[in-house]
């Protein structure tokens, strides 16, 4: 059931909530001009897609949201509004700012939320594991956990904005040089478009 604007994404963030702010693209300055996030089956199958669900938590949550949709529709702006927040935290640091504090105050209520969800198990490790309590709100949590993490253990000096769209990721090269979201596409694009300035300017 999952949407082909969904599965055509490319998941280049590095962390979980980084991809959910970048289900909204567009250049690397001003609005967004599209979104992916189109209604709540779009929400879980995006979920899915990047690993926060299983296959049969999501078929649940499509069965739960067509018996109540509009509980799905509250679940669904609650979520871009969460995206929102989160575009604004992140993008803030990418930027060389500091989140406002009504953004880490959201953040921090919402991962409170998260973790009352959750529960330990050991798989080589001690780590969080989600419930499925036949809550339309489940696809949200690993996100939200997933951006606490990030702001609390880093690393923020690694956080980035793409040269070329408004994706943002985290740089994981060595020598920290990555400059776009993606060498296919944003990175290919802009030298293409370089290479056709340059041969457009006049020999002298």
């Amino acid at each position: 059931m999952e949407t082909a604007g969904v599965t055509r994404m490319r998941l280049v963030g590095g962390n979980l909530a980084l991809d959910f702010v970048n289900t909204r693209s567009g250049p690397p300055a001003g609005p967004p001009d599209d979104d992916v996030l189109t209604g709540y089956p779009d929400l879980v199958a995006w979920a899915r897609y990047a690993g926060a669900l299983t296959e049969a938590e999501a078929a649940t949550l499509h069965r739960l949201a067509r018996d109540d949709p509009g509980r799905a529709q509250a679940t669904l702006a609650r979520s871009l509004r969460t995206r929102k927040q989160l575009d604004e935290l992140f993008r803030a640091l990418a930027t060389g700012g500091r989140p406002s504090a009504r953004a880490l105050a959201r953040l921090r209520d919402d991962e409170a939320e998260a973790i009352g969800h959750a529960q330990l198990e050991h798989e080589g490790g001690y780590a969080w594991s989600w419930r499925h309590d036949g809550s339309l709100a489940r696809p949200l949590r690993p996100v939200v956990h997933a951006a606490a993490g990030l702001l609390t253990t880093g690393p923020l000096d690694r956080i980035k904005g793409c040269g070329a769209c408004r994706f943002l990721f985290v740089d994981e090269s060595k020598n920290r040089s990555r400059r776009w979201c993606s060498m296919e596409d944003c990175g290919t694009t802009e030298k293409i478009r370089r290479y056709v300035a340059r041969r457009a300017r006049p020999t002298r």
